[in-house]
């Protein structure tokens, strides 16, 4: 039987865009897939689509898809990539094209040095203040293309413990499309315990099973940066972009929100583009490194209509991990990390931790999964090496390497720099803070600060009294008692010291 033009051409298209896979981003591969395979004639081979930007986007990387063409053929092809109305070249939606369009556009006009974000159209633009200005970031597409390392960062590669388990089923929750209540999602913690994870586990999960919904993962910065960029950009139809496009997106994801406390009119913009898009039904995810109602405190804290919106869904804290997380963290690693080894022929990781080992790990393991990570890598690797020389990875060794990681110097820490780190966090003045006044907006940080003093300091209970405005013995240690109960009480008092108590000696 033979085979028509059009159906070798069809033929060819696919195993093309096997090829293609491993060399492309995902947008840009949804854009290939989105073409009609049209003809093979005299050379030249003709793909088709509708929408302008595609075609230009595809010609840019002409040379790879033609390399590929000679790949399957056995021989030069040249492409020629055509515009049509013909309605059966597959459409995608309004959403899905605006995003990815827009998306390339912007990384090829980083490329070339230019000004490129989409933005919002001036009449919903409040105007740039000065201190937004921020660095040109060199990767900052609207619809964040997921990148090798990120797309490990999946639900089934995330470590579950009573941490972090009920951020972990709302973020499957949230990515199934089943539960509205969680709109917006707030997940915070400080850093290194697994938000961003969760995060880009969404975008993952969404991407590979519904890709006709369009999710768009940002940081606080990158965000910053899109509306700042689109201000500067003297053509309207630039600034008209940003809107238009973010309002687009079905899922809309921010890392790190924290980093626009002081931003007022990328704050406003933000504030905006929320409304818009819960108002219509659509999800958004939050993540920072602290509460929402943490975020309204201190001196550049977000305003009361964004603290309560932001919170007003479903709002949950990942708390620091237990030696029982830290022991599952570790052996996950572990096995993961000789089990790539495996694959990928790195020998120097295919070293071996015995269980005692393992143990002794988790207890000398710091709160941050990220540095945890590489901790036991650092260990794998160690390992090998002694093996090479008939040796074994030895206890001193682990408790060496957690040093290095950890180191267990302690910061001299002063009552006066925790006061002045409760200050800040909590927007109180000093004098109220050391004062007689009882109002409850300073009881709570005098108590925190009483507390963190005895924790941090090596001082006496009278010499802390004396520091806080000649309190007696008794009073500090009715504010003792008072943190004592209330760390028991709230999980998210106790998630505010332990970031305090970050903040103090870190």
């Amino acid at each position: 039987m033979e085979v028509s033009a059009n159906e070798e051409a069809r033929a060819l298209w696919g195993d093309v865009l096997s090829l293609l896979k491993e060399s492309v981003s995902p947008p840009v591969l949804a854009m290939l897939n989105s073409c009609e395979p049209e003809r093979l004639a005299d050379g030249t081979y003709h793909i088709a689509t509708k929408a302008r930007f595609v075609k230009l986007k595809i010609e840019e990387h002409k040379n790879l898809i033609e390399s590929c063409l000679k790949q399957v053929s056995f021989e030069d092809l040249h492409l020629v990539v055509d515009l049509t109305t013909d309605q059966n070249v597959r459409i995608k939606t309004n959403s899905e094209v605006t995003q990815k369009e827009l998306t390339d556009w912007e990384h090829t006009q980083e490329q070339q040095g230019s000004v490129q974000h989409a933005a919002q159209p001036q009449h919903c633009a409040p105007p740039m203040k000065p201190e937004e200005s921020v660095p040109h970031t060199e990767d900052n597409p609207l619809l964040n293309n997921v990148t090798l390392n990120d797309s490990k960062l999946t639900f089934d590669r995330f470590v579950e413990g009573d941490e972090n388990e009920m951020a972990l089923q709302a973020a499957k929750q949230v990515a199934d499309g089943e539960n509205k209540n969680y709109n917006p999602l707030f997940i915070y913690g400080k850093s290194g315990l697994g938000k961003t994870h969760l995060l880009k586990a969404i975008q993952n999960y969404i991407y590979a099973t519904q890709p006709q919904r369009s999710c768009v993962y940002k940081t606080g910065t990158e965000f910053i940066g899109d509306y700042v960029n689109a201000m500067r950009d003297r053509n309207s139809a630039v600034r008209t972009a940003l809107e238009r496009n973010c309002r687009a997106v079905d899922v809309l994801i921010i890392d790190d929100i924290q980093q626009m406390v002081g931003k007022e009119a990328t704050i406003n913009f933000f504030f905006d583009t929320f409304n818009y898009l819960t108002s219509h039904g659509r999800q958004i995810v939050l993540a920072a490194d602290r509460s929402p109602a943490q975020l309204g405190l201190g001196e550049h804290a977000l305003d009361e209509r964004v603290t309560s919106r932001i919170g007003s869904g479903f709002t949950i804290g990942i708390e620091q991990p237990s030696y029982e997380l830290k022991l599952k963290l570790i052996n996950t690693f572990y096995r993961r990390m000789k089990s790539d080894a495996i694959q990928e022929h790195m020998e120097d990781m295919l070293g071996t931790i015995s269980d005692e080992n393992l143990r002794l790990m988790a207890e000398k393991s710091g709160n941050n999964i990220r540095v945890i990570s590489g901790f036991v890598q650092s260990c794998l690797m160690l390992a090998h090496r002694k093996e090479q020389h008939s040796e074994h990875l030895t206890r001193d060794d682990v408790i060496q390497l957690a040093d290095l990681k950890w180191p267990t110097g302690q910061k001299i820490v002063t009552i006066e720099q925790i006061q002045n780190a409760v200050e800040t966090y909590y927007g109180v003045d000093h004098d109220d803070l050391i004062g007689s006044k009882r109002n409850k907006e300073l009881m709570e940080p005098r108590h925190v600060a009483i507390w963190l003093s005895r924790e941090l300091t090596d001082s006496t209970l009278q010499e802390i009294g004396q520091k806080f405005g000649g309190r007696s013995h008794a009073t500090v240690k009715h504010s003792l008692k008072w943190v004592e109960a209330s760390k028991k009480e709230s999980r998210t008092f106790l998630q505010k010291l332990g970031t305090l108590q970050d903040q103090i000696t870190e």
